[in-house]
């Protein structure tokens, strides 16, 4: 897979998110949201379910979680995602033809 993969996933997933989200939630979940509910006393508990979800990219953006996903499943990381392109396309070294070893040392 590719950067150009990578882009129409993401794009295909927020599409087929639209503006809500239906989440079933296990018994030990709820509990914890109900907590964190009554601790924290947002205005509404959507608000709790976006900061975990800004919490969880943020970790798994500081871990090297996230890039070690990108690179196995598109052969990319967060940073040339955020770029554009690849390591190789900004250091130019896509540019340059393919060696051929048999003939490399022939004069």
């Amino acid at each position: 897979m590719s950067l150009d993969d990578l882009t129409d996933e993401i794009q295909e997933s927020y599409a087929d998110f639209g503006d809500e989200l239906t989440v079933s939630l296990d018994r030990e979940t709820r509990n914890e949201l109900a907590l964190l509910e009554t601790a924290l006393e947002p205005e509404e508990t959507d608000e709790l379910v976006r900061r975990a979800i800004h919490m969880l990219f943020q970790t798994s953006v500081e871990t090297g979680n996230l890039d070690f996903h990108l690179r196995s499943g598109f052969d990319v990381t967060y940073d040339e995602y955020l770029s554009g392109m690849t390591f190789e396309e900004m250091t130019g070294a896509d540019q340059y033809p393919t060696m051929d070893d048999e003939r490399r040392y022939q004069f």
